[in-house]
This record gives C-alpha cells, structure tokens and sequence, in this order.
C-alpha cells in the first residue's frame, strides 16, 4: 500500500499522519491516544510543561492507548533582557490587564523551566518518538535517545535548518511551510527569510537531505496529503486540522473562530509570546503591531502575556487570546479523531486512483 514507507516503518504507525505537538493544553491525553488510535502518531505539546505535568500526562496517554506517540519539545533558549524593557513592555500590556481586571506583580522573575528534566522523563517513562522545535537536538541527547531506541522528529522551516537536524543525527525532519498555524520552527536567521511556501519548501528539502521528509503546513485533507507525497514528502503533520476536532483541548471559541475564519484571516506575530507565530488577528495582534520593536524574546514575553490569555479565554473574549491557525481554517471540521483520519485516507485512496487511471 502507498502508506507503507519510511515514516510508518521508522515510527511503527500504519498510515504516516502526525498531529502537531501543540502547546498550551490542545494535545489532551485524549486527542494524543485517540490519534495513536486510529493509526496515526499523536504527539503531546509539552513545550510549556512542568516535568511533573509532563510525567503525568504521559501516564494518562499510556492509559489510553498501547500504540506508539510523540512528545514534543521547545529546545531551550537564553534570551538577553534589562529590567528597564520589562517595565516598559509590562506599561504597554497594563491597558489589557485592566480589562481583565488583572494586577501588574512587581518585578519579573523568569520562570525556569528544565529542558534537562523533561528529557530525562520522556526516557523514563520510553516515550517511543521524540519531536523537538525551535533548535535541532544536540549530539548528548540523540546519543541518549538512541541507547533507548527513541526515534527524533527534528523541525526545519529551510534546507539549511534541515541539514543542521540531519547533522544532529535525527531519523526524521517536518519540513514546516509559511502556512502552518501556530509558531515557526525558525531557528537560524531571521524568521522573514524562512516564510517558505510548503510548495517550494518540501521538495528542496527533500532533495537536500537523506532522511524521511513529513510536511507541514496548510495541510488538512486527503488533497493536501497527496500533494505533499508528490512532491517526495513521506508524511504529513497536521496541526489545525486536529485543533478542531472534539477530543482537542482548544476552547470552544477558539475552535469556533476557526470555523468562521477565511484565508485572509490569520496573521504572524510575536506579540504573544515572543516568538513569531500564525493565528487570527484579533484586538491584541492589531494593537501590539504599534510596539512591535519594543517586544521582548521568548519566553519574557510569554510569561507576561500568559495571565492575559488566560483570562481572556475564561470570560471568552476572543480579542485577547492568541488564536493559531494555519492559513487553511476552511478546511476544518468537527468531527472525531477516528472521522477526521478514516476521511483523509479515503480522500488519498480516491485521488490516487483518479490521478493514475
């Protein structure tokens, strides 16, 4: 069968479609077991993860299924800041805390969170696959992860950042287009000159590299699933197309500005959590663009913007919550984990068939 190749074989799954590690509380034990499930590979989005969340979670996920899953997680950064550009961004966010009837604390203190610890859980606890963003894994933890035989999903969003995952020794790289929802994978350069297109972005790398290329980005059906694999890619990672289903953690208005969302509707900003990334426009993207050269790197700027957003999705007031989506939110559904995966195979099947009769 066509879905019989180097992704599936490397990650023991049946059909090589990959749910997006999405951060933040959408990858539910649910949605990451219901995908395992129905012969996909669900990853939890432990970017933002204590490591006792993270050990929890992964014993919910082991609950819920006996098939392969994925966690992944943010390659930790040291961002440079001054005490005097937190009171200056914390000025600028006073207005929105306000509205949500949030008190300003005193002086900021980063939360660290420990990179080191998380890995050593997900070996612990033989996590079968491990995907990592924002930076290619270093050569200490790939040497650990395969003493454990855990296979590694890099992410590069250009040929370059996928032949630093290759360098790195991963089994696996998501080539991530300019389409895809939520934050970029950018970790060399500038994030502007990595808006690559999935079209042009997946077949050059491809041909840069020697290990199974998965796409992302746009992609939320059988058609987009067969456009990838013609350009080489042997996989797909979707993340929107999951957001909506209902084992997802999203908030319900969250979904629901999705589906009443076009293609003009998202926007990349940095204006969350410091880091470039694609979601609806609402109230906060549009304001913050004023103070664009005033916000402060991951993770600052999400540590103080996280008591706004979560408010903000309490009380449902969708014009201060950070809103991913990928450029593609007419495509989306609602509809279970198994409904969502038997219809993007069938939709494969049927497309290759007309295409080769």
């Amino acid at each position: 069968m066509w879905y019989q190749n180097a992704v599936t074989e490397s990650l023991s799954i049946k059909y090589p479609i990959i749910q997006a590690g999405m951060a933040g509380g959408i990858t539910t034990p649910q949605l990451v077991a219901s995908v395992s499930n129905s012969s996909g590979l669900g990853t939890l989005g432990a970017g933002y993860m204590s490591v006792d969340e993270l050990q929890e979670t992964i014993k919910q996920v082991k609950k819920q299924t006996d098939h392969p899953f994925g966690v992944n997680l943010f390659i930790p950064e040291i961002p440079g800041y001054t005490n005097e550009q937190v009171d200056r961004m914390q000025k600028v966010l006073e207005p929105f805390k306000q509205e949500m009837d949030l008190v300003t604390e005193g002086k900021y203190l980063q939360k660290q969170r420990d990179f080191e610890k998380q890995i050593e859980s997900v070996i612990e606890e033989s996590v079968p696959v491990c995907s990592f963003t924002f930076g290619a894994p270093s050569k200490e933890i790939m040497k650990e992860f395969k003493k454990e035989g855990i296979k590694v999903i890099g992410t590069a969003t250009t040929v370059e950042e996928a032949l630093l995952n290759q360098e790195c020794g991963v089994d696996l790289i998501v080539a991530q287009g300019s389409e895809a929802g939520g934050h970029r994978g950018s970790f060399v350069g500038a994030y502007e000159e990595s808006m690559i297109g999935t079209f042009s972005l997946i077949p050059q790398v491809v041909d840069a590299v020697e290990l199974p290329v998965i796409a992302a980005g746009g992609i939320m059906d059988g058609r987009g699933m067969i456009a990838a694999l013609a350009l080489g890619a042997k996989g797909v990672q979707m993340g929107t197309a999951f957001l909506t289903v209902k084992e997802s953690g999203a908030k319900n208005i969250h979904k629901n500005a999705i589906f009443h969302a076009d293609e003009t509707s998202t926007t990349i900003t940095s204006a969350f959590s410091g880091k470039p990334a694609r979601g609806i426009s609402n109230n906060f993207t549009r304001a913050m663009k004023e103070y664009e050269n005033q916000l402060l790197p991951y993770p600052i700027q999400n540590d103080l913007t996280k008591e706004i957003r979560k408010e903000a999705a309490n009380r449902n007031n969708k014009e201060l919550m950070s809103l991913w989506s990928g450029q593609t939110p007419r495509l989306s559904k609602d509809v279970h984990v198994n409904e969502l995966i038997d219809s993007i195979m069938k939709e494969v099947d049927e497309g290759i068939q007309k295409l080769t009769r």
